[in-house]
């Protein structure tokens, strides 16, 4: 039986990570579900709302390390964007483990799905939204491979105020902050889609190692299922970072949105018919 399990595990890590890699998300929106229902399914009781974001949150740092080496390669990702953000990220990672142990499971879910659909909604208005000019303080060109050329920025008290946001979420949810992280550099930050995720998985990264050391100390942590996500994820960041490329930009928002609505969708479902 724990050989099925290490397999299917194996499959849930290369699967998440490579989607999340794509997307910018880390994977947790994989990670936490099947934390919660299979290895709940393998050994009952075994992992609570809070352990399976910490596990996750764990694993998506496996995932972050692995996809962040390769879009760095790639000069994808805005390292100095990404450490900015890091400076609020990491308190606010902090935060997020502690509200975690205020949740209960229905709670957890439906907080999970609703803060989904909002984000989805985001998604969905971003285009019919007219530009503004905007006085930033950073500002950045790039030139997409079909093409297209962007210009993006942000002003520095409103980037960490953001990615402190990013960080309560990374940790209280256990999606690493994805979710809400590209959609901001996207629609607030006019981030064009492939450096917004590459910058991602790089926040994403900091935040995860502030954020589980912090659930490892709580005890937020089942570290056999830790262990059987993560060369899958490892595999999957790899494998993510090198599809992206080929990507056009409108194909990875479209997958983003599809994986929002669907996730969030679900665990809305749990929440009111469990």
């Amino acid at each position: 039986m724990v050989y099925a399990m290490a397999a299917l595990f194996l499959v849930v890590g290369l699967v998440a990570g490579m989607i999340g890699s794509i997307a910018g998300l880390g994977g947790g929106m994989f990670f936490v579900p099947a934390l919660l229902y299979f290895a709940n399914a393998y050994e009952p009781g075994s992992v609570s709302p809070q352990v399976a974001a910490g596990t996750s949150l764990l694993v998506i740092g496996v995932t972050a390390l692995s996809s962040s080496i390769s879009y760095i390669r790639q000069k994808k990702a805005d390292v100095q964007t990404a450490l900015l953000f890091f400076l609020g990220t990491a308190p606010g990672a902090v935060a997020g483990v502690y509200l975690n142990t205020l949740l209960p499971v229905k709670t957890f879910s439906l907080l999970f799905g609703l803060f989904q659909l909002g984000m989805f909604a985001l998604m969905m208005v971003k285009d019919k939204i007219k530009p503004r000019n905007l006085s930033w303080d950073v500002k950045r060109r790039f030139v997409d491979p079909d093409g297209v050329e962007y210009e993006y920025g942000y002003q520095r008290w409103a980037a960490v105020a953001v990615a402190f946001l990013v960080g309560v979420v990374s940790s209280l949810f256990g999606v690493g902050g994805g979710l809400l992280m590209v959609p901001a550099l996207i629609v607030l930050f006019r981030f064009p889609p492939h450096i917004a995720t590459a910058t991602s998985m790089l926040v994403i990264l900091f935040s995860a190692a502030v954020g589980s050391a912090t659930n490892i100390l709580h005890d937020h942590v089942h570290w056999l299922f830790a262990a059987m996500l993560a060369p899958g994820a490892w595999i999957g960041g790899n494998l993510g970072a090198a599809l992206a490329a080929r990507l056009k930009g409108k194909t990875i928002v479209l997958l983003l949105r599809v994986l929002i609505l669907g996730v969030g969708i679900q665990m809305i479902g749990e929440a009111i018919w469990k």
